[in-house]
């Protein structure tokens, strides 16, 4: 059977994104983490911060198509230098973008009630999903909002 992907599904979602405390949720269509592709959509609104990470050994590959909304999807260095950018956003034509293996990045939501379609390789573990960037803050710290505000800045994004 089909899923459709339409009000119905998006509008509990985004509602719920907006009550969470990290001020995004997401809705998983796959059925277990062991599946080799997870599917998923992400609500999110701009107060929420995603730690820059890369999915390295196990090597995944992630990419994102928006469908509602403004997000940036930034890259790094090994250091933490921003090296690409692309603001997904219907008005300038600008809908995806897939994020090779290895490769540091983190989005950052500009508009909020904001939806991405996820696609990432499975299986998932959470022992070794994510590398987290060491030069970026942990998710919850104090200084999450500076990290972003000074990396939109950094893009002329504020």
């Amino acid at each position: 059977m089909m899923i459709h992907i339409n009000k119905e599904l998006t509008d509990p979602l985004i509602s719920r994104a907006k009550n969470a405390a990290r001020k995004r949720k997401n809705h998983n269509f796959h059925q277990n983490m062991e599946e080799r592709v997870h599917r998923m959509i992400h609500a999110s609104n701009p107060d929420t911060y995603v730690q820059p990470h890369k999915h390295e050994n196990p090597d995944k590959i992630e990419a994102f198509i928006l469908l509602k909304g403004r997000v940036v999807v930034i890259e790094f260095s090994e250091t933490g230098a921003i090296i690409d950018h692309i603001v997904l956003d219907h008005k300038t034509a600008n809908y995806g973008v897939e994020i090779p293996a290895k490769a540091w990045h983190t989005l950052i939501t500009l508009e909020k009630d904001s939806l991405i379609y996820e696609l990432k390789d499975g299986p998932w573990d959470p022992a070794d999903d994510k590398n987290f960037a060491k030069w970026a803050p942990v998710e919850g710290s104090p200084h999450c909002g500076e990290y972003n505000k000074s990396t939109l800045q950094k893009l002329n994004l504020l």
